[in-house]
């Protein structure tokens, strides 16, 4: 299998449809190939795939959206929703070329209702920027992706997006309560709302989120907030031997501790952080650490929490434990977490696997991707969500050959979610199918339940127009 595959798309200059998108938003709304910034909109974060579509459109309402998909029908194209661009899975490539329909201009706030702990949004929002907004008003958002600072909720929500925090507050559709979205045929459906219990027929809000844009455009979605903790307490705790470092996860919580969030790094990853950054990292020479934060109202809870959590750390063999005394040094902290990716991603070419197992599973399936990559003779780092069992393993090209890579690195990665199912997980925590993964969902999904998958997508996209080719193996 080639991961690094590229589609050529004819020229456009005498396509009459794209004349039409820009009426429908606006000449310098509509971006052709050949465009300065046209680039960008080939890929997204996941490896060195590029797809080029035939043009792309950026409309400001959700009337602009049903103009275009009508158009989209009409000349049988395509039509592939992108929020951030920030995704691991392929699911923002225009595979089968058509038009890339980016949500960037429908980036507002709408609404946030301190007295019923809701906010209404456009799904264009950044991540961050919605966080930092609603904790202005004491209020909490607590799903966190690593790209937080470019991915847009609209994107959390086509992929459910997760982050550290998921171990105790929840993913994307925890806070998900209603959802606006223009359907494949134009029409425009609304679910849910401001509504903490809600049973008026099939729960259709859900079925949107993690769907990947082959369902629907999202065009407006309704969150659930909660009161912001004024406090919270990090610590690093470093580990000379790394099944120790994976077993100590569930033993924090068998003591009765909820982190908000517990973060495992190896050695290989806390490295090529140091290498991409050019400074010291602390632990780099262990061989794990794990970054552990406890949050809420009450200091002498906290001290509690994290005197409890240190007695696990020792019983488990931690050599060190570093509290951070600051603000600036939690921060610090998380920096150095949240660039892990990006640090791994700069070493070479790499295939990122989003495994999750259940959180007692972890030491097995980190120790069983280890063995299995020696075996295949890969170079693999890990890190990741612990706390929830969600573990990236990245495996790196360098040095390998093409041929190696192509023919050999899918089997090895099919061995791997083998591992992962055969310990009660599945082959995606957070990041979806979308184009790199569709061929290994059989192993997580049986025959009938695919079956269902199709069906689902053909009732509401009998035309396959939108985001095909994602999500259901060919």
């Amino acid at each position: 299998m080639n991961f690094g595959c590229a589609k050529l798309i004819p020229s456009t200059s005498s396509i009459h449809w794209i004349d039409q998108l820009e009426k429908i938003v606006g000449k310098t709304h509509v971006i052709r190939p050949g465009a300065d910034d046209f680039a960008k909109y080939e890929q997204d974060e996941t490896e060195d795939l590029r797809f080029p579509p035939q043009a792309v459109v950026r409309p400001a309402s959700a009337d602009e959206i049903q103009k275009i998909v009508r158009l989209a029908q009409t000349e049988k194209l395509p039509i592939v929703p992108r929020g951030g661009g920030t995704g691991l899975s392929g699911g923002a490539l225009a595979v089968k070329g058509g038009i890339v329909l980016s949500l960037e201009r429908m980036n507002r706030i709408l609404e946030i209702d301190k007295y019923n702990f809701f906010a209404i949004v456009q799904p264009g929002i950044i991540t961050q920027q919605f966080q930092e907004t609603v904790e202005a008003e004491g209020l909490f958002y607590p799903p966190d992706p690593a790209s937080r600072g470019s991915c847009t909720i609209g994107g959390n929500v086509a992929e459910n997006a997760g982050g550290p925090r998921a171990l105790k507050y929840g993913v994307t559709k925890d806070y998900v309560y209603g959802l606006k979205a223009v359907l494949a045929n134009g029409e425009c459906v609304s679910f849910g709302g401001k509504l903490l219990k809600d049973v008026a027929g099939y729960n259709m809000t859900q079925l949107f989120v993690g769907s990947e844009g082959t369902l629907g455009i999202v065009t407006e979605i309704t969150l659930k907030l909660i009161a912001l903790p004024r406090l919270r307490r990090t610590l690093l705790a470093p580990f000379d031997d790394l099944h120790q470092a994976a077993a100590a996860v569930p033993a924090i919580m068998a003591r009765g501790i909820m982190p908000c969030a517990l973060e495992f790094m190896e050695r290989d990853c806390l490295q090529a952080i140091e290498n991409h950054i050019g400074k010291p990292v602390r632990f780099s020479k262990n061989a794990a650490v794990l970054l552990i934060e406890v949050n809420g109202n009450h200091e002498s809870m906290l001290d509690a929490e994290i005197e409890t959590i240190g007695e696990v750390l020792e019983e488990y063999d931690a050599v060190d434990c570093f509290i951070a005394e600051s603000t600036a040094q939690q921060n610090e902290i998380w920096d150095i977490r949240r660039i892990a990716g990006e640090a791994v991603k700069s070493i070479s070419l790499y295939k990122e696997e989003d495994t999750v197992v259940p959180r007692s599973r972890v030491p097995e399936l980190v120790s069983g991707v280890h063995e299995i990559c020696d075996r295949w003779g890969l170079r693999v780092i890990c890190y990741g969500h612990a706390g929830d069992g969600n573990i990236h393993c990245n495996i790196l090209k360098a040095g390998m050959t093409d041929k190696k890579w192509n023919e050999e690195l899918p089997l090895a990665v099919e061995e791997i979610f083998k591992h992962t199912v055969s310990l009660g997980g599945s082959i995606s925590g957070e990041h979806g199918i979308g184009y790199i993964q569709k061929r290994y969902l059989p192993l997580s999904l049986g025959e009938a339940e695919i079956e269902l998958h199709r069906q689902l997508k053909h009732a509401l996209d009998p035309q396959n127009l939108l985001n095909p080719d994602k999500i259901l193996p060919n």
